[in-house]
């Protein structure tokens, strides 16, 4: 499909009632509003295609920006185009999930995520701690720089709570991604856990609610997927 069929695609599968649901999380109004399950049809059909998905993340369209995500070719995506789309995100749907999707699925993406969680955007900063968290799940714990991994758990359990709104939600999934991921940091994980307690996170006007990381790190052990790894992990 080319650009202009795309974006064509996704205009029609809008709805104002899906607008209103995203503008209430915070997206931005240059958008469709597209379920991302009905976005998924046209998965099916483009498959993976490098050239597109720049195209469309260059847009600034947010449903094509997501839908970019869906299409990239992580073998082919470069560290430029990577850092490009960090910079570029429209908003935290797509700076904390399909930016650090598909650099954690490439081979840049340990490199970026340190480097992004240093950043004074917090936006950016977010961008990195997801990275960093879904390296991990997707890396066997041979693979990954175990220390650096317990560092930013203490990093985290000393400045959560100085931290901006975004960054603070990012870095508390970062403890339970740890803890249900790297089985040799899941006592470390409770530790920073039961140190930070409540994270306060301003949620918008929504329903969400950020998850306790003790009780959820618990709720991984329940299952038995302590240490289990994943092959992606966009969606």
């Amino acid at each position: 499909m080319t650009l202009d069929e795309t974006m064509k695609a996704l205009e029609s599968m809008g709805s104002e009632q899906t607008k209103k649901t995203l503008m209430a999380h915070g997206s931005p109004s240059n958008f469709f509003g597209v379920k991302i399950g009905d976005m998924k049809t046209l998965v099916k059909v483009i498959k993976k295609d490098h050239d597109l998905s720049m195209a469309l993340f260059r847009t600034g369209n947010a449903d094509a920006q997501y839908l970019a995500g869906l299409i990239a070719d992580e073998k082919a995506i470069s560290i430029q185009e990577l850092n490009e789309w960090v910079n570029t995100a429209t908003w935290h749907m797509i700076g904390e999930y399909t930016v650090p999707w598909i650099a954690a699925e490439s081979k840049f993406g340990f490199e970026l995520g340190k480097q992004w969680i240093l950043s004074p955007d917090p936006a950016i900063a977010c961008s990195g701690w997801v990275c960093l968290t879904c390296v991990a799940a997707l890396h066997e714990d041979s693979q990954l720089d175990l220390e650096f991994y317990e560092s930013c758990l203490s990093t985290i359990a000393n400045t959560i709570h100085q931290q901006p709104n975004r960054v603070k939600y990012c870095m508390n999934n970062f403890i339970i991604g740890i803890g249900g991921s790297i089985t040799s940091l899941t006592a470390k994980a409770r530790e920073v856990a039961k140190k930070i307690g409540k994270v306060q996170v301003d949620m918008g006007d929504t329903s969400c609610r950020i998850p306790d990381a003790t009780s959820y790190i618990q709720k991984i052990e329940d299952a038995g997927k302590i240490g289990a790894k994943k092959k992606k992990v966009r969606c």
